[in-house]
């Protein structure tokens, strides 16, 4: 939730400021066995279970048309493709 100024508020009170280039760190509780299942399904997919789970909330938000149009795609991780060029 964000407050005045643009700030969101942490969970002690306190103000954070939030910029669009920050990625928000969120405390999540899964059901162990729900974790993974996750966890190997992200492993299946040569994705971290963080990345995963972003990708899920993504396809989730996009199907139900709740993505913000201004959302930035996922980062890509790791070496960059051969010859500086994007592959996909």
């Amino acid at each position: 939730m964000r407050g005045p100024g643009g700030a969101a508020r942490a969970q002690h009170g306190h103000l954070v400021p939030v910029t669009p280039q920050q990625r928000k760190q969120v405390l999540l509780r899964l059901d162990p066995l729900v974790y993974e299942a996750l966890a190997r399904w992200a492993g299946d997919e040569l994705r971290s279970t963080n990345a995963q789970i972003e990708f899920l909330l993504r396809r989730a938000l996009a199907d139900a048309g709740r993505l913000p149009g201004s959302a930035k795609p996922i980062p890509r991780r790791g070496r960059p493709p051969a010859g500086g060029e994007d592959m996909g």
